[in-house]
């Protein structure tokens, strides 16, 4: 089925994002394709996010978050961290109420991070759709996560404040666990290989449709040097770029391996003259079209957050995972038990752990094979035309 065909009918469908770039690239095909299917598509999300949205021909709704994603200085206290969204919700719902109150979605999609879209829907009686960029609950998720969480400090003063915000927005799920946890639909934008007991998940409400990737072309392109045998990207994503230290034992687990290319990613935070003298065969860069390397690429050094090993995973690349957060531990296991990387964390992240971790990677057969069925698996999952297919089946 073409990704442009025309709609059955043009409808108004409303994105409900956070602007977290991490958050924000993995619905932006979804986006573009339902755009130009000729539906009017709008995105809700602080303006900061405004260029990467643009492209996709969906109509900017802009509020004001307070979420810290200027200096990307997160709390490592999940409550906190949950904090900081519930704050969020609750100072943009006025805002979206104003926008869209008037002028209501045929059908909401929102972010997971995005309580605030859930609670539009709702209020509204309208259809609602979660865009998960990470994993979903599964069976027993409440009792293997949510019951630890709620012993730690102040998660009883979080959820009471939640439950009172719960009853005073016009939401309709008032239990803090499943308006939290349990979207009542789901499209995730993983590998289902990712997914904690995938087994478990509820079929009937949770489509897993992989990464969602288009070409971005409008990322930029990315050759191979001549005389390049092998590349190898670092990157530590988006969020955890403030590494100089990490990206000085690259240099000097990497930079002197013959046939061997590095594209260095340090992000904007870092000046290159913190790294020392760098090698020829290593390329500093503040920023990468990542897709474009991976496609060429050998291996690949990754924090493991959930959309670089998505994309790790499609493109059927080995990975030297170094968690720095959030669920990238959780990834990083993962991507081990998969048999397709070798998980080493920041402070085990050695010169000679780094170099050894590679060159096993790069030699066994069975990891390169794991590789190659993960990504026809991955590709296979139907990415942005299901996914879209799925939104209009909604309406």
């Amino acid at each position: 089925m073409s990704s442009h065909r025309s709609p059955r009918r043009r409808a108004h469908i409303a994105m409900i994002g956070v602007p977290m770039v991490s958050h924000v690239l993995p619905s932006l095909e979804i986006i573009r394709v339902l755009a130009a299917r000729g539906h009017r598509v709008t995105y809700a999300n602080d303006p900061a996010a405004a260029a990467l949205i643009g492209p996709t021909g969906a109509e900017l709704v802009p509020y004001d978050s307070t979420l810290p994603h200027r200096d990307n200085i997160w709390p490592d206290d999940p409550i906190e961290a949950s904090s900081l969204f519930l704050d969020d919700a609750m100072a943009v719902l006025p805002q979206l109420r104003a926008a869209y109150d008037d002028d209501p979605a045929d059908v909401y999609l929102y972010d997971i991070g995005a309580y605030v879209g859930r609670a539009l829907a709702e209020a509204q009686g309208r259809p609602v759709v979660q865009l998960s960029p990470t994993f979903v609950a599964w069976g027993s998720y409440q009792q293997d996560v949510g019951a630890h969480l709620a012993r730690l400090p102040g998660a009883d003063a979080l959820e009471a404040r939640f439950t009172q915000w719960l009853g005073r927005c016009g939401a309709t799920t008032l239990d803090v666990g499943e308006f939290s946890g349990v979207p009542p639909r789901a499209i995730a934008t993983i590998p289902r290989a990712m997914q904690p007991h995938a087994d478990t998940v509820d079929a009937a409400r949770v489509d897993f449709v992989g990464p969602c990737l288009g070409d971005r072309a409008d990322q930029g392109a990315w050759e191979r040097p001549a005389g390049a045998s092998k590349v190898l990207l670092v990157s530590l994503g988006s969020a955890y770029t403030q590494q100089p230290d990490f990206y000085r034992r690259c240099v000097a687990a990497f930079g002197d391996l013959a046939g061997w290319h590095v594209v260095l990613q340090i992000g904007k935070h870092v000046d290159p003259a913190e790294l020392g003298p760098v090698p020829d065969s290593v390329e500093v860069r503040s920023w990468v079209p990542q897709m474009a390397i991976l496609e060429q690429a050998d291996a690949f050094v990754t924090h493991a957050g959930m959309g670089s090993s998505s994309e790790g995973l499609s493109c059927g690349v080995p990975m030297i995972a170094v968690p720095q957060g959030a669920e990238q531990p959780m990834n990083a296991d993962r991507l081990v038990e998969l048999g397709v990387a070798r998980r080493l964390d920041t402070e085990a992240a050695t010169v000679s752990a780094l170099r050894e971790a590679l060159l096993d990677l790069t030699s066994d057969p069975g990891v390169a094979e794991r590789c190659a069925r993960l990504r026809d698996e991955v590709r296979g999952a139907g990415g942005t035309v299901r996914a879209a297919e799925l939104v209009e089946a909604e309406l």
